[in-house]
């Protein structure tokens, strides 16, 4: 007998979900929770979901990814991938507890954080909208507590409330490359900071602290990092072409550039698709873009590359000032260029008020793009 997704829009209550999503991990009613925002982005996941057509055998639960590196997909989970997952970060972790849900539903993170509740039996604490962090942290009732946020959001709080951070038990942070100097401040500051690599397509984080989780196997091939487990989805919906690309006896292609070490732990150095080649030289935007946020005129940044005639692609930064500060090109290039190299200087800066963000809490680099250029 066939069967059908139930689409429901994110709630303004992210608790209202618990039932959808209880439902789908006991395999009996398919979900799909489409994107809160503009009308047209909620209706292009409706488009993409086609919840008019049948599901494919296996899935209970259909996540559409931000589409950071193209288009946005339908990723389709059994429920027994997104348990899998559930369950392993808990044992990660040192057992069930109390989380604290900061980043949207309609993502895999924000997914996993009301399923890990789910299997601890516990109901998550959500951190509402220009709530202060330790409003939310003393609201989670005792005992271990999580949360799982973005690398802004971590930046953002170790600065104003670094003593709420601390007081959780662990700090799940990924969804999109962190820098070390963020990572080393965040722990040289008491908090209990994990990072996380995974995707939509491994239900969520699989790599913890570059250590697989249980069952999650990594290699890293000429075609990129690829990871394999209990965790891992079925392919895309009614996409056929682009699961078989992707997906190839039982291992999936991230398409991102990494190195395992001796002992296994695995390094993510980025996107493929996103690095920049100028000169010759490939330059990872996501480590010029830490180097950046270490200057003092700088905020936040996103690195990305444009055609040049000359280089083949030059590196663009669009810089988010600091409070009084008017980063300079001048002053950025030989910053950049004494720890990375001169190729990875930028040669091109943009002053830009914040930078926006895709649905799941990463940078959206493209948008960025696509926005200075049309201006």
């Amino acid at each position: 007998m066939a069967r059908h997704l139930t689409l429901v829009p994110a709630p303004a209550d992210p608790l209202a979900l618990v039932p959808h999503l209880r439902a789908a991990l006991d395999g009996t009613v398919p979900l799909a929770v489409v994107p809160a925002g503009p009308p047209a982005a909620a209706e292009a996941a409706r488009a993409l979901l086609r919840p008019q057509e049948p599901l494919e055998p296996g899935a209970d639960l259909v996540v559409v990814t931000s589409g950071s590196t193209g288009a946005g997909r339908g990723v389709l989970l059994p429920a027994a991938a997104v348990r899998a997952s559930g369950e392993a970060t808990l044992r990660r972790l040192g057992g069930p507890g109390a989380w604290l849900l900061a980043v949207p539903v309609s993502a895999v993170a924000g997914l996993q954080v009301l399923c890990r509740s789910v299997l601890a039996g516990t109901e998550p604490t959500v951190l509402i909208r220009g709530e202060p962090l330790a409003a939310a942290v003393g609201r989670m009732p005792a005992g271990r507590r999580y949360a799982s946020l973005v690398p802004t959001q971590l930046r953002r709080y170790l600065d104003a409330e670094p003593d709420a951070l601390r007081a959780l038990d662990a700090v799940l942070v990924g969804g999109a490359a962190t820098d070390p100097a963020l990572l080393a401040r965040a722990r040289g500051a008491g908090v209990g900071v994990v990072t996380t690599y995974g995707m939509t397509e491994t239900a969520g984080g699989c790599v913890y602290d570059g250590e697989p989780l249980d069952g999650v196997r990594v290699r890293v091939t000429g075609d990129g990092v690829q990871l394999a487990g209990p965790v891992l989805a079925l392919g895309y919906r009614l996409d056929p072409e682009g699961t078989a690309a992707a997906f190839d006896g039982g291992w999936f292609r991230t398409r991102d550039a990494g190195s395992l070490d001796a002992t296994g732990r695995l390094t993510v150095h980025g996107r493929l698709d996103d690095v920049v080649v100028t000169g010759g030289v490939n330059v990872a935007p996501q480590a010029v873009e830490g180097v950046l946020r270490e200057h003092p005129d700088v905020a936040d940044a996103v690195v990305f590359g444009r055609p040049d005639a000359e280089w083949g692609q030059r590196v663009v930064a669009a810089v988010v000032p600091a409070p009084g500060a008017e980063p300079e090109l001048a002053a950025l290039r030989p910053w950049v260029a004494e720890r990375l190299g001169a190729p990875a200087a930028p040669r091109e800066l943009h002053r830009i008020p914040a930078v926006p963000t895709l649905h799941t809490g990463k940078p959206d680099r493209r948008g960025v793009a696509a926005t200075l250029q049309e201006a």
